[in-house]
């Protein structure tokens, strides 16, 4: 799946996003994507494979809109805790705001049945997480002798699912703020030198 500058990809892109929370992976259609697109049905097969490859594409594209927003508000000045919060509330607001596509990008998962794909889209959100990681412990701030690789998944992964939780699970018994503040205070305490 080739993105091109032509910007018929992102087209496509964002028409499968709106079609598809409208109506399900299941109802929605490819013909009804690519009207929407404003783009030929033969133009869609250039990008995807099929419907299902989109699941892929969407949570790429979840992903990089994460990302970019955690490095925009982070500026690379930040300390490291400033840093964490930052990554904390960004991942709640983007899960609030995006909740039915990351249900079906869970649901794609089920459908595609591969990890791999999975793990090389989140491969720069680890990455750049894991040079913040060393930073820090380079800084000391944060412990040093931990698994950097290991612990920024574990990272992203406890706030992904606590958002998740709170948003989707909705477990919302205690505050939002009450909520982002105890996973911070987690992560900080895990971590602190």
């Amino acid at each position: 799946m080739a993105k091109q500058s032509s910007g018929k990809y992102e087209k496509i892109l964002q028409a499968a996003i709106e079609v598809i929370s409208e109506k399900g992976l299941d109802k929605a259609s490819i013909s009804e994507i690519v009207k929407k697109a404003g783009t030929a049905q033969g133009t869609f097969y250039l990008y995807f494979s099929s419907k299902n490859a989109l699941i892929s594409a969407i949570a790429e594209n979840l992903l990089d809109l994460t990302l970019d927003r955690i490095k925009g508000k982070t500026d690379g000045t930040e300390d490291f805790w400033t840093v964490l919060d930052i990554l904390v509330d960004e991942t709640f607001h983007i899960t609030r705001l995006h909740k039915d596509i990351i249900v079906l990008c869970y649901s794609g998962l089920a459908i595609d049945h591969s990890m791999e794909k999975w793990e090389a889209i989140y491969q720069p959100y680890y990455s750049w997480l894991e040079d913040v990681i060393n930073t820090a412990i380079e800084q000391n701030v944060v412990i040093s002798g931990i698994h950097v690789r290991w612990t920024a998944r574990t990272i992203i992964n406890v706030v992904e699912n606590a958002a998740e939780r709170f948003y989707i699970g909705c477990e919302q018994d205690v505050d939002l703020e009450v909520y982002k503040k105890e996973i911070f205070s987690f992560l900080k305490r895990s971590l602190q030198k």
